[in-house]
């Protein structure tokens, strides 16, 4: 066995290796004591950096077990959760948002480089952008939607809205 075939198993020791390799790789580490050395060293360098490299992290489950637990006492349990964000985008602000997004997404086929790019990549290059417009237009309604969820709940399970009599749960 070579020095560098030895020192790349060495090296390598993820990898599995035969009985007969680990024996040729043994005795070549017996033989040589150029490899023997470089195998100590690779040895003291790999202990260093498990023990003293990094200092050990301290354990601070207990502070913050002990912060939540006080967080939960001194909660109301009764009291309804509350999930408005101070200075959060209104509705208005979602809806004009909406509608620009909605207009790029209609105007992009006008432009004059779209017409260049669909002649060049042919019916192909439809597929990709209408997934993209799908998914910016699904993933805005479902923030939109998930943002003002309350709102949204409100103003629909309304007695005297069209919707309030077959959406209110029974």
């Amino acid at each position: 066995m070579k020095c560098n075939d030895a020192m790349n198993m060495i090296y390598d020791a993820d990898e599995p290796v035969s009985l007969k390799q680990r024996f040729c790789l043994a005795f070549h580490i017996l033989v040589c004591g150029h490899c023997a050395a470089r195998l100590a060293r690779y040895e003291e360098a790999r202990y260093e950096l498990r023990t003293s490299f990094f200092p050990p992290a301290p354990d601070l489950s207990g502070s913050i077990m002990e912060c939540v637990n006080r967080i939960y006492e001194e909660a109301d349990m009764d009291a309804e959760p509350v999930f408005d964000i101070p200075g959060g985008v209104s509705t208005r602000g979602w809806v004009i948002v909406g509608f620009i997004v909605l207009l790029s997404l209609a105007t992009l086929f006008f432009g004059s480089d779209f017409t260049a790019v669909a002649l060049d990549q042919g019916s192909s290059f439809l597929l990709p952008l209408g997934l993209t417009i799908g998914i910016v237009l699904t993933s805005y309604g479902a923030l939109f939607i998930g943002s003002h969820l309350k709102e949204l709940s409100e103003r629909f399970l309304e007695s005297d809205s069209p919707w309030g009599n077959r959406l209110k749960p029974h």
